[in-house]
């Protein structure tokens, strides 16, 4: 939803689609907004008390322009104007209120940061009445019941179902679109949350699953799946089809396909999952099944996960020692840190895994707390970090069936002589994932690419 343009190729997708299905829409704030939001809140929080200020101006002007751009009403282009300048006038007071305090709590910070799907969700249900389609705007507070974990928040399926049954599907059934805040969700008292960053997929396919859709669209700007960043590898193609595990490999290990809790909910329901170009939506795009297509040529994607730094818990005393791995990763828990991957040697004496490296002190200092006699006996010789460590992961169903697919990966490695530090294989078997320095990352991912499958592939029409 960057600019303008992008509502217009929505309301063509959207008037074409309700011909012959019923349709409900998630929309994510428009380009920049979130983060131009974000710094207001951080900046007030630090003292400075005239940025959000600015920002809340500069929000009202682009909102505005793109009202007069997309709706033909004068008075629906009023009523978005107040609509705009209430939302942004209660930014201003929560930045003030921050300002004040200097602090910011991650409560305020989700009130902050779902004020831009708000803004946005109101002008592309107003900019569809223009183009004759019966819309209407909602906002997923009413819709998304989740826990109290601010920034990050879980659905919870039962209650949002119900929410959702009870509040769209008459809506549906008297032919109007739903257009519906991505991103955020309210716990049972009403206070915003937000579903984590890239959260608007999430909350389509919580909306899709709680209405046992017929098919769930991600629309981006891309022709669909790709077999690597295209950045990266200007040769990447894309994928005609995957399926869902391969997916959840995808978006858990850092592509920018979706949101790495996204496809769950649909799995769960068996709900098929599209991904398509909103400015080229004739495409047929990445369809995900519930199988995968295994056999020779199996790698259907690499891709990279970065920031990460690798820990190590070694020592010839851990060997046969029970609860050892146990009491580790209870003191990584404690730190609220995701492990990302994990390895450990046959011989068990030592434990290796990965986290991201903005919290990786903390989880070193909780480490040698926990394993403090260990340490002290000699049992264990240290944790150790390694720094600007990135993950490597290579997908595909086929993995697991096809011989020698692990040699190759090595072989490409260590032809452009680059050394892996650990290896993992996902535990849907249709990955394998390798640690290797910051700086080979990009020449690992360049080094695989090519042994990609290359069948229903496609060359992509990047916008």
């Amino acid at each position: 939803m960057g600019s303008p343009a992008a509502v217009e190729a929505v309301a063509r997708i959207v008037g074409h689609a309700r011909t012959e299905h019923q349709v409900a829409i998630i929309v994510s704030a428009m380009s920049g907004v979130t983060d131009a939001l974000l710094r207001g809140a951080h900046t007030a929080a630090a003292g400075d008390g005239s940025t959000f200020g600015i920002i809340a101006g500069e929000l009202i002007a682009r909102h505005g322009a793109a009202a007069a751009e997309l709706v033909g009403d004068a008075d629906e282009c009023r009523a978005l104007h107040a609509a705009t300048e209430r939302l942004l006038t209660e930014f201003q007071t929560l930045c003030h209120g921050i300002h004040v305090l200097g602090e910011l709590t991650p409560r305020a910070l989700d009130t902050i940061g779902a004020l831009g799907e708000r803004l946005n969700a109101p002008l592309v249900a107003a900019a569809l009445r223009t183009k004759g389609i019966k819309a209407q705007a909602i906002d997923a507070a009413t819709l998304i019941r989740t826990d109290d974990r601010f920034g990050d928040a879980t659905p919870l399926m039962a209650e949002t179902e119900a929410q959702v049954n009870a509040e769209l599907r008459p809506l549906l059934e008297q032919g109007y679109v739903p257009v519906i805040t991505g991103f955020l969700g309210a716990t049972a008292n009403g206070i915003t949350t937000t579903l984590g960053r890239g959260g608007s997929d999430y909350s389509a396919a919580v909306i899709g699953a709680s209405l046992n859709a017929d098919t769930v669209i991600f629309y981006k700007e891309v022709d669909g799946v790709l077999t690597t960043d295209p950045r990266v590898v200007p040769e990447a193609r894309v994928l005609r089809r995957l399926a869902y595990d391969e997916i959840s490999e995808l978006a858990y290990f850092g592509a920018k396909v979706l949101h790495p809790k996204t496809i769950q909910p649909l799995v769960e329901k068996n709900i098929p999952v599209h991904f398509k170009n909103t400015f080229n939506p004739e495409h047929p795009g990445t369809v995900v099944m519930p199988r995968g297509e295994a056999g020779a040529g199996a790698i259907k994607a690499v891709t990279a996960i970065r920031n990460l730094t690798m820990l190590t818990v070694a020592g010839r005393g851990m060997l046969g020692v029970p609860g050892i791995a146990a009491r580790t990763f209870t003191a990584v828990a404690r730190i609220h840190a995701s492990v990302l991957m994990i390895s450990q040697a046959s011989s068990e004496q030592s434990i290796c895994f990965v986290i991201p490296s903005k919290l990786a002190n903390d989880v070193k200092q909780s480490l040698e707390r926990e394993l403090a006699n260990e340490l002290a006996r000699r049992d264990i010789d240290g944790v150790f970090l390694q720094d600007q460590a990135v993950i490597i992961s290579v997908v595909g169903a086929g993995i697991r069936t096809t011989p020698g697919i692990a040699g190759r990966i090595f072989a490409a490695l260590g032809d452009v002589g680059i050394n892996i530090h650990a290896i993992a294989l996902g535990s849907s078997e249709c990955s394998i994932s390798l640690v290797v320095d910051a700086n080979d990352a990009d020449t690992a991912v360049r080094a695989i690419h090519p042994l990609t499958a290359r069948v229903e592939t496609t060359t992509p029409q990047l916008v």
